[in-house]
Order: C-alpha cells, then sequence, then structure tokens
C-alpha cells in the first residue's frame, strides 16, 4: 500500500429494502478477491456494546421510544463502533465498508424525526471525532418498491409510509449538497450492474487515495 497515508472510510446508504446491505457485501467481496487489508461494520451495532444498543433500538416493543432517546442511542452506538474498530483501522491503512453511517442519522432523524439539523451535527462530530467518509453510495429507490423486497418488522422498519418518504427525500437532499462524496446509484437496476458500478468507482477512488490495484 506505498502511497497510502491513512485508511478511508467508505459507507452505504440507503431506505429500507433499497439493496445497500448487498452492494456493501459485493464490494467486501471484490476487497476480499484483491487481498485489500479492510473490515466491514454495520450500523447500529459492530461492536458488543453497539449490538447490545440496537437490540435496544430496534426492538418493536418499544413503540414508545422517544425520538431523542433514539437519536442519542444511534450515537452512542456509533461512537463506540469509531473508537473501537473505525478509527484503528484507518490507522492501519485499511478500507473500512460501513453499512450505513452518520448520513443516516440526517436522513432518519433530522429528516424523519424533524430533529435539529444543527444540534445533530454538533452531536456526530462527537460521537464520530469528527471522521467523515470519504466516499458514501446512495442506493436511492421508491420506498414503495422497496418495501416488497423482503420482511420488515423492526421497530424503524415499521415506521409509516410519510416518515420513510421524509427519509428518503432527506438523503436526496444531502447528495445534492455532497456531490463530490456521494454517489448516487439507482436501486432499480440488476444486482450485478449495481456491484459493477460500485466496484468500478470505488476501483478509481482507491488509486487515486494511492492504493496499488
Amino acid at each position: 500500500m506505498h502511497g497510502v497515508r491513512r485508511g478511508v472510510l467508505i459507507t452505504f446508504e440507503g431506505v429500507e429494502g433499497s439493496g445497500k446491505t448487498t452492494q456493501a457485501k459485493g464490494l467486501v467481496d471484490w476487497l476480499c478477491e484483491r487481498e485489500i487489508p479492510h473490515i466491514f461494520v454495520r450500523e447500529p451495532g459492530g461492536t458488543t456494546v453497539g449490538e447490545a444498543i440496537r437490540s435496544i433500538l430496534l426492538n418493536p416493543e418499544h413503540k414508545e421510544m422517544h425520538q431523542k432517546c433514539e437519536v442519542l442511542l444511534f450515537l452512542a452506538a456509533r461512537s463506540q463502533l469509531t473508537y473501537e474498530k473505525i478509527l484503528p483501522a484507518i490507522q492501519q491503512k485499511k478500507v473500512v465498508v460501513a453499512d450505513r453511517f452518520y448520513d443516516s442519522t440526517y436522513a432518519y432523524q433530522v429528516c424523519g424525526r424533524d430533529l435539529s439539523p444543527r444540534l445533530i451535527s454538533v452531536f456526530n462530530r462527537f460521537a464520530t471525532a469528527g471522521i467523515r467518509p470519504d466516499l458514501t453510495f446512495l442506493v436511492d429507490l421508491d420506498i414503495a418498491k422497496g418495501r416488497v423486497r423482503g420482511v420488515f418488522d423492526d421497530r424503524m422498519e415499521t415506521a409509516g409510509k410519510t416518515y420513510h418518504q421524509k427519509v428518503r427525500e432527506g438523503y436526496l437532499k444531502l447528495a445534492h449538497r455532497a456531490k463530490k462524496r456521494i454517489k448516487i446509484l439507482n436501486g432499480e437496476k440488476l444486482l450485478d450492474d449495481l456491484k459493477r458500478e460500485v466496484v468500478d468507482y470505488t476501483k478509481a477512488f482507491l488509486i487515486r487515495k494511492g492504493y496499488k490495484l
């Protein structure tokens, strides 16, 4: 990895059923094939502490959870993941692939729950030591089409249609603001076509960052 100064953080975002997890795992498979040092993490979770928080956050029995409690739990899990897994990996010049990161909080809590963007931005920086994704893939898909792709039964997934539409709109608004970082993918494309697009884009990105592929 001659020429690489630090590792990179590549995140995948999208509404429920968009296929973001499938594409994230596809990129991980490619990294394995090329023997590029990497780790794969998910949010919320990815650590023992984070997985415990995940079980609380997504439990459908916790319908009474207040939106401020919700966002603080997400941030707590993210902070543990950042310090336990992401920061060390970046220092070791690894590629970090994350199934969701702080853009999810903007979409799901700022836009979806109408929380203060300024306050959440401060909390996010605090929780992540100021780390930002180097590259983000947003797998965009109509929420109605995403709902027919699987079984959705956790507390976040079962929120109403209006909520999830606000989440999608929030993602697209964010992508418009961060065009250099966020690559929008058409979630209606065939899985193999999407994977090829992700791999090709990532390969060019890593070469620019000094990785020898």
